[in-house]
């Protein structure tokens, strides 16, 4: 019997690959098979509901979430969440993590050999607002090895997670900035096919947003479905 051809999404070309042999972990978590759909539940398409009582005012700076300053280049990082139609999406829930400036993660598992910054926990999350709108303030992230190949660096990235309104729609992507040099070594961001759908995942500077004395600006706008779609993240 003929084995199946490996299953591809809609607009496969804007998202990336489910099997990228550069991109070591894709070899054994990629499906084989097509997939198969699951029928949901009600309290699956409908729960958990996020209001603005769950954030709270200083979940989208990061850098005010403890006693101390945290070490590192302060940034502004803010944009709007649209539909293929480039309708706002309201009230949603966007949660973003990163690695510190020295490019270590807060977290157990993250051994690389860079300081821990005790004042920067690398979390943060927000609400859109009617128009769409979302907002960061944060520190510009350090880049890391990651060992998936030889001489294997992370550019400086940071990680958006997006709710709609059930767990079953959340979305997760990564923002890069523009001029990184490990951009075009990265098994990542190179298994998005497509040029100008690999393109959409680097931010745009943002004088207008720059902070004067204090932090420049970031523009990183995300599109949700369509083929000017922002390249999401598969959890295989």
């Amino acid at each position: 019997m003929k084995s199946p051809a490996p299953y591809r999404r809609p607009y496969f070309d804007t998202q990336p690959e489910y099997l990228f042999p550069q991109y070591a972990s894709t070899v054994r978590r990629a499906p084989r098979e097509p997939l198969v759909v699951l029928p949901h539940t009600l309290s699956e398409v409908t729960a958990p509901v996020f209001g603005y009582g769950d954030i709270k005012p200083t979940d989208n700076d990061l850098t005010k979430q403890h006693k101390g300053e945290p070490q590192g280049e302060r940034i502004v990082v803010s944009g709007r969440a649209l539909d293929e139609n480039g309708k706002p999406i309201p009230n949603m829930l966007i949660e973003i993590w990163q690695a510190n400036a020295a490019g270590r993660y807060n977290h157990v598992v993250d051994q690389h050999d860079a300081p821990i910054d005790p004042n920067f926990t690398g979390g943060g999350r927000c609400l859109t607002d009617a128009n769409g709108n979302y907002r960061f303030l944060t520190i510009r992230p350090g880049e890391y090895p990651w060992r998936n190949h030889y001489n294997a660096w992370r550019p400086a990235h940071i990680h958006f997670s997006l709710f709609g309104p059930a767990l079953v729609t959340r979305l997760i992507t990564q923002m890069y900035f523009p001029g990184d040099p490990l951009l075009d070594y990265d098994p990542m961001y190179n298994c998005v096919a497509d040029e100008k759908a690999r393109e959409r995942l680097v931010s745009v500077f943002d004088w207008e947003n720059t902070l004067p004395e204090y932090a420049l600006a970031y523009r990183f706008d995300i599109v949700l479905r369509g083929r000017e779609a922002t390249p999401m993240e598969t959890r295989r």
